[in-house]
């Protein structure tokens, strides 16, 4: 079972291989950036430097993760994960995966809109096959929650890292009305959060920019 911070680890390395072709592998400064992203990350993290490094030295033994070292006129070591050919996902399944590692457990219409940029999947129903296989495996990787009081949907959860401290449900079901937007407030919310994704991911190409030049 994978800690807390070594699913952030490789959910970031998933996602960023997906999104950010063009700087991936990442170096460790971009790394620790998008571990401790304000968006779309479920708990938010003020991860260090050495936090990271002690964390991808686990992996590496596991065989999760590899150093990439300096070449082809780069100047510092960066990190990439194979935990997707550990486990022969499909793409479908390594965008489901990434998601519930970086953002705990979620409903298959939240699967769809946030995977858009990892992978598209043309309908919930595609999601949730995907899920199924994962759920199908010998030692399964996902399982479908129940609904909890104040939700309208079954979340799924991965079950391949622990998991920060769920929310209690008495306080789900305080905050459901108020935290629940409809309409074009989901659309806004949506918005939002991509443009703030897409700030976050300049902010890295940049910083990756200047290790190399350093």
């Amino acid at each position: 079972m994978l800690s807390i911070i070594e699913a952030r680890v490789l959910g970031c390395l998933l996602e960023k291989e997906r999104t950010t072709p063009e700087q991936y592998p990442l170096t460790l400064n971009v790394l620790v950036t998008a571990c401790n992203q304000a968006t779309s990350r479920e708990p938010v993290m003020t991860l260090d430097a050495h936090d990271l490094e002690s964390t991808i030295d686990g992996l590496k033994a596991q065989k999760l993760a590899r150093l990439v070292h300096p070449s082809h006129g780069r100047s510092v070591t960066r990190y990439r994960q194979v935990i997707d050919e550990a486990h022969g996902w499909t793409p479908s399944q390594a965008a489901v995966m990434t998601l519930l590692l970086l953002r705990g457990p979620q409903t298959t219409a939240e699967l769809r809109t946030r995977s858009e940029r990892m992978h598209e999947f043309d309908s919930l129903e595609a999601v949730e096959r995907t899920l199924r296989e994962l759920a199908a495996l010998d030692e399964p990787q996902v399982a479908r929650l129940e609904r909890q009081t104040g939700q309208k949907e079954p979340r799924w959860r991965q079950l391949i890292a622990d998991e920060a401290e769920p929310v209690p449900s008495a306080y789900r079901a305080s905050v459901a009305a108020p935290m629940t937007p409809a309409g074009g407030l989901v659309d806004r919310v949506a918005a939002l959060e991509s443009r703030n994704e897409e700030l976050a991911t300049r902010l890295a190409k940049l910083e990756a920019a200047l290790d190399d030049l350093l």
